[in-house]
C-alpha cells in the first residue's frame, strides 16, 4: 500500500483561504438561522423591550421586540473592509441617534420599536480587501437580520 499524505502547499493554501473568507458567500462571519428574543424571557413568554445589542455575528438570525424597545447594532469592519450603512426596510422600527463611528469600516446603527411590523436591516462589505496593485475579488459579504416588531 502506498502511504497517503497531505501537500503541505496544498494544505497552507487551504488553511489560507478559509481563514481569509475568500471563497464564502452570504451570512456572516458565524450565526445560524434561529429565532431569539433580545429579553431575558423566553421567546415563548412574548417580546421583550430590554435593549437588544447586535453584532456580525447575529446575520441571518430573526429577532423579537415589543414595541417601545430599543436595538443597537455594532459592525466591526476595517478601512480595507469596510461596512456599507445599515439600512431598514420595513415597518416597526424608527431610526435613532446610534452615536459617533469611531473605527474606519465599522457601521453602527440604532432603532426604537414604534409600532407592530416586520423590518430587514441590511448591510455588506468586500471579501476581499482591496489594496492598490493586488489581486483582489468583487463578492460581497452580506450582514441580514429580521426584526419582528408586536404590541406587548
Amino acid at each position: 500500500m502506498r502511504p497517503t499524505h497531505t501537500h503541505p502547499v496544498l494544505a497552507l493554501a487551504t488553511l489560507t483561504l478559509l481563514l481569509a473568507g475568500c471563497g464564502t458567500q452570504g451570512g456572516g462571519d458565524a450565526g445560524g438561522s434561529g429565532t431569539v428574543s433580545p429579553s431575558p424571557t423566553k421567546h415563548s413568554q412574548g417580546c421583550g423591550t430590554a435593549p437588544a445589542e447586535l453584532g456580525t455575528a447575529d446575520a441571518g438570525r430573526t429577532y423579537c421586540l415589543a414595541t417601545g424597545g430599543q436595538l443597537r447594532l455594532s459592525l466591526d469592519g476595517t478601512a480595507a473592509r469596510p461596512w456599507t450603512p445599515v439600512k431598514a426596510d420595513g415597518n416597526g422600527l424608527e431610526a435613532t441617534n446610534s452615536g459617533i463611528v469611531l473605527q474606519p469600516g465599522d457601521a453602527s446603527a440604532a432603532f426604537r420599536a414604534v409600532s407592530a411590523g416586520t423590518v430587514h436591516l441590511t448591510s455588506s462589505r468586500p471579501l476581499c480587501a482591496t489594496e492598490p496593485h493586488r489581486v483582489s475579488c468583487k463578492g460581497l459579504q452580506e450582514w441580514t437580520v429580521t426584526v419582528r416588531v408586536t404590541k406587548p
